[in-house]
């Protein structure tokens, strides 16, 4: 083999592992609380915010902190670096994206899906005129 078919293949291998360290850091798997303080990788678990419990915004690290309950029913305080996510207060279920570490979940971004004002009030039809 010649030099140039070296180097060319050498610089296809590199474009393979990067690609392919990229895509598995990229993949984030949903769980809950209890499978995500298992695991040390970035995880998302689904739930909803813990209303009878205290949020707060914390200005001198610029964190928000609150608890939320997971789709099993175990509860963990969230800190997300930033402030109170849009609709917050509204919100039907909360997605928090991060990992557990030193006992409670260190969220990087928290999601927020909120009543949809196209949703059905249920099967009542309204009757108009025309």
């Amino acid at each position: 083999m010649n030099k140039k078919t070296i180097i060319g293949i050498s610089i296809i291998a590199i474009f393979l592992v990067v690609g392919f360290l990229t895509f598995s850091e990229s993949k984030i798997e949903y769980t809950d609380f209890s499978k995500a303080s298992e695991s040390h990788r970035i995880c998302q678990v689904k739930g909803s915010w813990m209303k009878d419990k205290d949020k707060k915004y914390d200005a001198a690290n610029n964190q928000f902190v609150f608890y939320m309950i997971d789709e099993n029913k175990n509860e963990m305080k969230v800190v997300l670096d930033g402030s109170e996510p849009n609709n917050f207060e509204m919100a039907e279920s909360v997605v928090a994206k991060g990992k557990v570490k030193d006992g409670y979940f260190h969220a990087k971004e928290v999601l927020t899906k909120c009543p949809s004002k196209y949703e059905g009030q249920g099967n009542e039809v309204k009757k108009t005129g025309i």
